[in-house]
């Protein structure tokens, strides 16, 4: 037997409005809170870490850890070839447009010359 989809059109708009309220007050209460109040230097220093360590942390895993079991792999020698061309660009240039892109170029190249 196949379900059959029992909402109607006042569920689907209230759906759509809790969840505009769930993605957009987190982001709006720390707004509010922030614009008048002095920020401590040592927060602005310690935020500029964050975008940094939020993209080491999605890199690292997806090239030396196998998300399938978790276990340590060293044999994607194109992404990690990739990486280290990335993290030149990225010293270089201190771009993240400019380090994503040539991540993405480099993968593509190497992908295709090494496998």
């Amino acid at each position: 037997m196949s379900a059959v989809n029992t909402w109607n059109s006042t569920q689907h708009f209230w759906l759509i409005i809790l969840g505009f309220c769930v993605a957009f007050v987190p982001r709006f209460l720390p707004l509010m809170l922030f614009t008048k109040r002095a920020i401590p230097e040592w927060f602005n220093e310690w935020m500029k870490f964050v975008p940094v360590s939020l993209f080491t942390a999605l890199i690292v895993k997806d090239i030396f850890i196998d998300s399938a079991s978790y276990a340590l792999i060293l044999n994607h020698f194109a992404e990690m070839l990739a990486a280290v061309v990335v993290v030149i660009v990225a010293y270089r240039t201190r771009s993240m447009l400019i380090s994503v892109v040539t991540g993405l170029i480099a993968v593509f190249l190497l992908s295709m010359v090494i496998a």
